[in-house]
């Protein structure tokens, strides 16, 4: 599974429907400022150099102290917790969105 058929599937589940891709996904939901962040957010990325196109999402599970970490999915690492403190997400992170 990838990341937006995880967070697809999540929210389905909850009778919250997204599209099922990360780009337009991007375009649903309230933009928020880094500091306003919240579990349960959304956070887009381009991971791929020199993209125009947001190309990943992942949702914040939780905020301490300055520190967001954010569930996410690829089909090589499978489903995994990462940081946006972590230089490669830092870099990559586009904008933060809140659905609910």
């Amino acid at each position: 599974m990838d990341c937006s058929g995880l967070l697809y599937v999540s929210f389905s589940e909850h009778d919250v429907e997204l599209p099922r891709t990360s780009s337009r996904m991007a375009e649903r939901g309230k933009r928020i400022r880094v500091k306003d962040i919240e579990k349960g957010d959304l956070l887009f990325f381009k991971t791929t150099r020199g993209s125009k196109r947001i190309n990943h999402v992942g949702m914040v599970v939780t905020v301490d102290d300055d520190e967001i970490k954010f569930i996410h999915a690829s089909t090589s690492r499978g489903v995994t917790v990462s940081s946006l403190r972590d230089g490669f997400w830092n870099q990559a992170f586009v904008k933060a969105t809140r659905i609910l």
